[in-house]
């Protein structure tokens, strides 16, 4: 919300200062975000209005003018060089005198203007462009005051420039602050300055005409209210006025009908929209939209409404989307001779999300979402009514007011026994009757009890910390008292066999790896493809419209961060996320972390892509594999030894992708991104990910400490030939399962299958060279026991794998 101080102050104009009003409000509640003045200090600019303007005599793109400057140029008028091309007789500009300092330029210091010549030519001073004074970007010409602008006078008073932007960042429950007269009517009640409240004046009508309006959804529509205004001048200007407090409000002008129309929206929050009548056919009907029908926007977007979106329609067409945009089939325009003016009350639950649903938002949507008055649509109809009278002329017919189902206001309960809990301050009846009065809130109070029922505007008062919230906001957040906790605090020791999930973040960013942290809700496409999900939970107001659904997988998320760093040229990426997932579990209960049937267990997942080291003198670059990546995940579960079974994934490949085990339980997967979807996300090179669930991995053995070994180790190297289908796996686990614990490891570092068979090795054959290492903590090992502990080795390999010693 952003609105001119000196607007708030016709409304309420409390003793306070700049600074302090924006104090006031921040502690109240009403975050002031931003203070920013109008315009920049400069001095000595006044009001000139030039006589003549003649031609440069050595100069084509510049003129000599001459400029009355009322008491500032006694002695006549001045002369001054301007190359401006609106320069020309009888208009009134800024006039920037000898000795004035205009606003500083690139290089941070004032310009001060000084008596020169330009082209031979002398120059009494400066005829300003909005640009110079630092009032917009606007350097096209002169800045062109109105004609009765006193001459003489400082620009500063004429155009109101010593005047404050503030900024407000409110939250969803202040929707009753979304308006000048909404946020005068809180510092009125913070500071007990009085209100002046408007005196709206009913428009007589002088024209029996009127549009039949028949509301069909009262779930959509409480009340309705308009009126016809014939023989309008659209091609009038809207007043200068008007044009600067709209754009110190953040909205430029348009066109003398939208600009009354938004003129009132900012100053009592009432969004209203107004029709070319001669557009509308036969009358107006207000209604859910029809699955198929379409409306094309103000904005020149085209959009498809259904059963769940509000319209107001005619005999023909959908003309708007009720509470939020006007249709651009009924926009008025420079033709429109009549207009019908509408003001209504839409429900909040109406209209919130459907915006967002076609991706774009309005201040109007914005306003009707938190609520909006339903009380006052007709005197704000009149209040728009006089406006376009003012300003664009014609006749007004009477207002038409449909009421059909307006909001109701259930009184709510304050114990100030229980405020005073709440708050821990002492807190007494008076002083919580003295604040709902100031509030203008109806109440009634009885041995420490509270009645108050909401106004109309205030839609967040429903239950009593509602009210609670009112009474220290009025009071002053300041005079909390500043109380240290009761309770001891003390540090939750952490289990030795446990590590937090920030040191797996640790581990994997010394890996090389880049955290990234992505929304929670991704599209569709990359759950079917990626997780194989066909059924995930679905957002019901998505922030996108691609973004539809919640991830049951991290793998999309970083799929879609590869295609981002791909995109800006990035030669090697390695990234990992730690998040949430959702995935359908109806054996989860509703508690306060969780949801029923939605399970959201976190997991950290990683990519890698590219050469497996950044470009070097002293290795060759090689792109990344599914053994570099089983060799990330290995240090980053070590000291715990995981199993690597081969498996599938729906997004990885069907040969290069293993499910990981710890103790016998899986706990995710990693391997090589499917050729198939490499090519549909366009990846010029494979990606190779991982996927875990994060509890496993936080848990690991207590360090024990073993004595160095007193013997000597003992190796021997074999050669054993076995079938294609036995793995690496299987082998060295029967090489270690000595019952006497002689063979402490089994290390393989050779394999060796020759192109055509031969060399000891018969078809469907391969020879494993393979590494004992062979321990007595007692004794040392003599050629016997080792001799006798291979011999059992090979007969445990022959047995399990049907393996033997290569010729």
């Amino acid at each position: 919300m952003q609105f001119p101080e000196s607007w708030l102050r016709e409304f309420c104009d409390p003793p306070l200062s700049t600074q302090a009003l924006a104090d006031l409000l921040t502690m109240s509640g009403m975050e002031v975000e931003e203070l920013r003045p109008v315009a920049p200090a400069f001095s000595r600019v006044v009001v000139g209005e030039i006589v003549t303007a003649v031609q440069h005599p050595n100069a084509d793109k510049l003129r000599v003018c001459t400029v009355d400057a009322g008491a500032h140029s006694p002695a006549g008028p001045l002369q001054i060089v301007c190359g401006a091309p609106n320069a020309r007789a009888g208009i009134r500009v800024p006039l920037a005198l000898v000795g004035a300092e205009l606003p500083p330029g690139a290089d941070g210091k004032p310009f001060r203007i000084g008596l020169g010549k330009l082209r031979g030519v002398e120059s009494q001073g400066m005829l300003c462009s909005a640009r110079e004074l630092k009032l917009s970007e606007d350097h096209s010409g002169l800045l062109e005051l109105a004609g009765d602008a006193p001459l003489g006078e400082d620009v500063r008073q004429v155009l109101a420039l010593d005047d404050t932007v503030f900024t407000l960042k409110l939250t969803p429950n202040l929707g009753h602050a979304l308006s000048v007269y909404g946020i005068a009517r809180e510092v009125a009640a913070l500071t007990g300055a009085p209100l002046k409240a408007p005196a709206i004046a009913p428009v007589p009508p002088s024209l029996p005409d009127r549009l039949p309006v028949q509301v069909l959804a009262r779930d959509l529509c409480g009340r309705f209210s308009g009126r016809i205004v014939r023989g309008v001048d659209t091609t009038a200007a809207t007043p200068a006025w008007m044009v600067d407090r709209l754009a110190r409000c953040g909205q430029r002008s348009v066109s003398a009908l939208v600009d009354i129309s938004n003129y009132v929206m900012f100053e009592y929050g009432r969004p209203s929209h107004i029709f070319d009548l001669d557009k509308i056919h036969e009358g107006l009907v207000v209604r859910w939209g029809r699955t198929g029908e379409t409306l094309k926007l103000l904005n020149g977007s085209t959009i498809e409404v259904d059963e769940q979106v509000g319209v107001i329609a005619d005999a023909q067409a959908v003309e708007s989307l009720a509470g939020i945009m006007g249709g651009d089939a009924t926009a008025v325009s420079d033709d429109t001779r009549s207009v019908y003016v509408e003001a209504a009350f839409w429900w909040p639950e109406a209209v919130s999300g459907r915006s967002r649903r076609y991706n774009f938002a309005t201040d109007a949507g914005h306003r009707f979402e938190r609520g909006v008055d339903p009380a006052l649509t007709v005197e704000h109809i009149e209040r728009i009514t006089q406006l376009i009278l003012d300003i664009c002329g014609g006749q007004a017919g009477p207002v038409d007011d449909q009421v059909l189902a307006l909001p109701e206001r259930p009184a709510v309960t304050l114990r100030v026994e229980r405020a005073a809990k709440v708050l821990g301050m002492p807190l007494t009846q008076a002083q919580c009757v003295d604040v709902f009065a100031r509030l203008g809130l109806q109440h009634s109070a009885a041995d420490g009890r509270i009645v108050v029922t909401p106004p109309s505007w205030r839609f967040d008062l429903a239950i009593e910390e509602d009210l609670i919230e009112e009474v220290v906001r009025v009071i002053g957040l300041q005079h909390l008292p500043t109380a240290p906790p009761q309770a001891p605090v003390t540090a939750r020791p952490q289990r030795e066999t446990r590590r937090s999930a920030h040191a797996v973040r640790r581990a994997l960013a010394a890996l090389g790896y880049h955290e990234t942290i992505n929304f929670s809700f991704v599209e569709e496409r990359t759950e079917h493809e990626l997780a194989g999900n066909a059924d995930p939970i679905r957002v019901l107001n998505p922030i996108a419209a691609p973004l539809a659904v919640m991830r049951s997988s991290l793998l999309g998320s970083l799929v879609g961060v590869l295609k981002t760093n791909l995109a800006r040229k990035a030669p090697r990426v390695r990234v990992f996320e730690v998040g949430r997932v959702f995935r359908r579990d109806a054996s989860v209960r509703d508690g306060d972390l969780t949801v029923a049937g939605v399970a959201q267990p976190v997991r950290v997942a990683g990519l890698a892509w590219g050469p497996v080291q950044a470009p070097q003198w002293g290795e060759r670059e090689r792109a990344v594999d599914f053994h570099d990546l089983k060799g990330d995940v290995e240090t980053l579960l070590a000291p715990r030894v995981a199993r690597f079974v081969p498996d599938t994934h729906p997004a990885l490949h069907p040969g290069r992708c293993a499910r990981v085990e710890l103790d016998g339980r899986a706990i995710g997967y990693l391997g090589e991104l499917h050729p198939k979807w490499r090519q549909a996300y366009d990846l010029p090179t494979p990606a190779l990910l991982f996927e875990f669930d994060l509890e496993p991995l936080l848990e690991r053995p207590l360090p024990a400490f073993q004595p160095l070994a007193r013997q000597q180790v003992a190796t021997r190297d074999l050669a054993l030939v076995v079938a294609d289908g036995v793995t690496h796996e299987r082998l060295v686990q029967a090489l270690r399962d000595d019952p006497q614990g002689t063979v402490r490891s089994a290390t393989l570092f050779d394999i060796f299958k020759p192109a055509e068979p031969g060399a000891g090795l018969g078809v469907g054959e391969r020879s494993f060279a393979v590494r004992l290492e062979m321990l007595d903590d007692d004794a040392t090992l003599t050629d016997e026991r080792i001799d006798a502990a291979v011999t059992a080795a090979l007969q445990r390999v022959q047995l399990a794998c049907g393996a033997r010693l290569r010729a």
